[in-house]
């Protein structure tokens, strides 16, 4: 975290909701705008502490995601203290990606990458022919 930014906790103001869960990435729109999560993927993890958690929001712009210091690593659970609704996701697994959906009240549903998915209806097509 930068000093420069005037982050909306501090440590202090932090409750314990995800302990244990290890680092994140998280864009300043969540961590000093104060915008809800809207897109949270995991990916495979950079460190030994790192979750491999990627939280943004929804509206930042190539140009805004294309500046690093537009983002921090932070703790998951200074995450979840932002917006407690990532909590029922934060034990999928590697690979998982998650959008707020408007026409389903803004809950968070599963994004399923259309070209992978194919991929593997066609590979199972080719094992079964």
């Amino acid at each position: 975290m930068s000093i420069d930014k005037k982050y909306r906790f501090t440590n202090a103001q932090l409750k314990p909701l995800a302990l244990d869960l290890g680092n994140c990435y998280a864009s300043d729109m969540i961590t000093v705008e104060a915008f809800k999560v809207g897109f949270l993927y995991r990916q495979k993890p950079e460190s030994e502490n790192d979750s491999g958690w990627r939280f943004l929001t929804g509206f930042e712009t190539d140009h805004y995601i294309n500046n690093p210091d537009n983002f921090a690593q932070f703790d998951v659970n200074w995450i979840a203290n932002c917006d407690p609704e990532i909590l029922p996701l934060l034990n999928n697994p590697v690979g998982s990606a998650f959008g707020r959906d408007p026409s389903k009240g803004n809950i968070f549903v599963e994004i399923i990458d259309e070209i992978d998915d194919s991929n593997t209806k066609n590979n199972e097509n080719k094992n079964n022919t």
